[in-house]
């Protein structure tokens, strides 16, 4: 409209070319301007992208005047050429018709520009009668902003029911030199520009005959609803509908109260309690008191819920409060509209989660069939024992899981909050600080696992503890004692500590067991070793080959250190074995008259009865008498 009137004050002077560069100036100010109260209204974030898009709309829109104000003195100078210049008013035309569809090209890109300012840009609403929002103002007109045309729009419509002759049709439209003026009488209710016009694609005409249309419609509902029979009307309303929900209050009190006294009275008829096989989860009472909660639960459930669509109505019945039943109604339904559109949306992601999780199921499968095939002995791989296959199988299986998550986890909603990625690594400070010692006892496990330093079963001593290993996990070695003692040492320690395997070769080279035995001198060396050998021959669990055999460890002061060694297989019955051994040697040595004597025992017998047993004795033995000497002094004389 600033072009329009640009042109009719050119044609009306018939301006030089001075005149239009200075007239082509002040349109571009005042695109400017407009421009700027855009960019001002926005968020200062949004401002590079909106500055953009301004600036190329500022010079689109001042080409498009430039080329306006060319047309018309193109068309002024062919109305100044002769009859006689058919040729140069043919290519004046030419040149006339080239700037027309270079206008309409123009009108193109600036309507294209305004969609890209729509998206970071907002309107300032013009309020209704009710807070309700009329239509949108996107562009200052004059020295007004859009926020301050907004503002004076809604005035002067709130004042449009105080005249008593005011109806839809006393609305007039106006055309202005730039703009379209809706009045009422000699007031102007508000301007619609080009600009407006852009901004709602429509023609200035069009969006003016809009805006009457919703102003008078706005006016008449207000007095329609505003008026006393309407406000007496809504008053006999509310009070029925606070009635109505008193009484459906008191009626769903009383159902629910009595479907209290039904649920007391099928205690141990209908509800007998809940039962899974030998397992009482609810007794009859028990379950009659979870139900009576659940009842009175669902009763106050459906009280507030009847209260609360009891509210909205109320609200509705009056246009002030009209916008507050939708806002109780939007507490609920836009929570629910949200949840149930993230959902529509996330369908894709999830399809691809359930897709990936099917492929990594059955590569876990695969992978633990061979592990099953290892184990048994089916599968075969040099250097890799069948023990190892369940433990390496678990570290593989975390791996593929720990990289399935990484592969899911772009599509987890929220994965690119950065509150999500926080708590992610938060977490991760946890645990990594939180398990320091059970990583190393984890890792000390997986390194006792491909030592092969015991298996289950084998009998061990670690530090100073020796029993039977009877689990092995990734964080500790539980040891069960000849006592029946359960021992749990952490793998740690048992990396940190000398480990002995009694059992490891015992099935194959045996497990040689041996004790000592210390007796006196006077016993020869030759018959100490024969029964030894023999007392080890007699022991059950004592293989025959390869024979028991005898060291002599130690010669003291007063004794001979003599160490029987004897092979065993069942590493696991040492001390059985031990303690055979043990009666063997006693027994094998009584019977051969050789005594077993502390190491500072006298062999001298003066009186004394043998230590031996009576029943390794000859009957007819005798226990020596004591030698007494005397001696006699001669008298002297």
């Amino acid at each position: 409209m600033i072009t329009f009137a640009v042109l009719k004050f050119i044609r009306m002077k018939q301006l030089n070319r001075l005149t239009i560069c200075i007239a082509l100036l002040f349109c571009v100010q005042v695109i400017s301007a407009q421009s700027d109260s855009i960019i001002n209204a926005e968020n200062p974030s949004d401002s590079l992208i909106i500055q953009n898009n301004t600036n190329k709309l500022r010079l689109l829109e001042a080409q498009r005047i430039s080329d306006s104000l060319k047309k018309v003195e193109l068309q002024n100078q062919i109305d100044a050429l002769k009859s006689t210049d058919e040729n140069k008013r043919v290519a004046l035309q030419e040149e006339l018709k080239q700037l027309n569809l270079q206008e309409a090209r123009l009108l193109e890109q600036r309507k294209l520009q305004i969609e890209a300012l729509k998206k970071n840009t907002k309107g300032h609403p013009v309020m209704g009668f009710f807070g309700d929002t009329l239509f949108l103002i996107h562009n200052k007109l004059g020295s007004f902003s859009p926020k301050e045309r907004a503002d004076a729009i809604g005035r002067r419509i709130k004042n449009l029911p105080q005249n008593l002759g005011f109806n839809k049709d006393s609305l007039k439209i106006v055309e202005a030199e730039t703009t379209f003026d809706i009045l009422y009488e000699e007031l102007i209710i508000l301007s619609v520009s080009d600009s407006d016009g852009l901004w709602n694609d429509k023609t200035p005409f069009e969006l003016a005959k809009d805006y009457k249309s919703t102003i008078g419609e706005a006016v008449e509902r207000y007095r329609a609803e505003t008026n006393i029979f309407t406000i007496l009307k809504g008053i006999g309303l509310a009070i029925l509908v606070i009635v109505i929900i008193g009484f459906l209050i008191k009626y769903i009190i009383r159902f629910f109260r009595w479907s209290a006294i039904r649920i007391q009275q099928q205690e141990n008829k209908k509800i007998k309690g809940i039962q899974f096989k030998n397992y009482t989860l609810f007794d009859a009472k028990s379950q009659v008191n979870a139900l009576l909660i659940v009842n009175k639960i669902l009763k106050w459930f459906t009280v507030l819920l009847a209260i609360y669509i009891a509210l909205p109505v109320l609200f509705g019945l009056f246009p002030w409060t009209e916008n507050f039943a939708d806002t109780l109604f939007g507490y609920i339904l836009n929570p629910v509209k949200k949840i149930l559109l993230a959902l529509w949306n996330y369908l894709p992601d999830l399809f691809t989660i359930l897709v990936i999780i099917f492929v990594f199921r059955y590569v876990l499968k695969a992978i633990r069939f061979l592990k099953n095939e290892i184990a048994k002995g089916k599968l075969q791989i040099n250097g890799f024992y069948p023990d190892w296959a369940n433990p390496t199988y678990q570290i593989v299986r975390v791996l593929i899981i720990a990289f399935m998550i990484v592969v899911i986890f772009p599509y987890l909603p929220g994965s690119d909050s950065p509150i999500f990625q926080g708590i992610s690594v938060f977490l991760g400070f946890l645990f990594t600080f939180g398990s320091a010692g059970s990583l190393s006892n984890l890792i000390a496990g997986l390194v006792l696992t491909y030592m092969r330093l015991f298996r289950i079963g084998d009998r061990v001593k670690i530090g100073e503890v020796t029993g039977d290993v009877i689990e092995k996990s990734s964080l500790v070695t539980r040891v069960r004692t000849i006592k029946n003692e359960i021992i749990s040492i952490p793998n740690s320690t048992v990396m940190n500590s000398h480990t002995i395997n009694y059992s490891s070769d015992a099935p194959e080279k045996g497990l040689i067991i041996h004790t000592t035995v210390t007796i006196g001198y006077d016993v020869p060396w030759k018959d100490m070793y024969q029964a030894l050998i023999d007392a080890a021959l007699r022991t059950e669990l004592v293989l025959k080959e390869p024979q028991p055999f005898v060291l002599q460890t130690s010669l003291e002061d007063f004794y001979v250190a003599y160490q029987i060694n004897a092979y065993i297989r069942e590493a696991n019955k040492q001390a059985v074995i031990y303690s055979n051994l043990h009666q063997n040697i006693q027994d094998v040595c009584n019977e051969r008259g050789i005594e077993i004597l502390s190491p500072h025992y006298r062999a001298a017998r003066d009186g004394n009865t043998s230590t031996i047993p009576s029943e390794y004795l000859p009957e007819d033995y005798e226990a020596p008498g004591f030698n007494v000497h005397t001696t006699q002094k001669k008298d002297k004389k």
